[in-house]
């Protein structure tokens, strides 16, 4: 067995210190390189998990504010359709008021305009009767060829009228 012994190579006490330099090396690595890249490590996975978290939660309060934007924005479309409603209401009333008012002044207009009439009605009949009766009175004076009192002027007057409106 030397022969493959030399031929291999195999000491076993060679075999025996390169393990047991093996566990040496292990253990030493184990301690000041398997633990400290293990707490690094973990280290490095809690700061993960927290920015995870983080996330999160920042995903949750931003949901929290779109929420509250999108009631504020609902609120607001109410409100302004709520204004909108009550100036069309406001200003159908005032349209209606100012027509009501048209109306009162357009009435109040129509009937002064026929007092107006009226009143320009009798005036004119007043002055017609005035001139029928001084031309009455020209003519009977020319008839009876002497002047009338005014009794007499009177009297021949409602008499005139009298017979004018059986004609009329």
């Amino acid at each position: 067995m030397k022969g493959f012994e030399n031929f291999i190579g195999f000491n076993p006490w060679t075999a025996l210190f390169t393990l047991l330099n093996m566990v040496i090396t292990f253990l030493i690595l184990k301690k000041f390189l398997f633990k400290p890249v293990n707490k690094m490590i973990d280290d490095r996975q809690k700061e993960i998990d927290d920015l995870y978290t983080d996330a999160e939660q920042s995903k949750q309060q931003a949901e929290l504010l779109k929420a509250d934007y999108d009631n504020r924005l609902q609120q607001a479309k109410t409100t302004s359709y709520e204004i909108i409603q009550t100036a069309r209401h406001e200003a159908y009333r005032q349209s209606e008021e100012i027509v009501e008012k048209a109306h009162t002044e357009a009435e109040a207009i129509r009937e002064k305009a026929e007092l107006d009439i009226e009143l320009e009605k009798k005036k004119a009949y007043n002055e017609i009767k005035d001139d029928i009766s001084q031309l009455a009175m020209d003519i009977a004076e020319k008839v009876v060829e002497r002047k009338l009192d005014d009794a007499d002027q009177d009297r021949l007057f409602e008499e005139f009228l009298r017979n004018m409106g059986d004609h009329v």
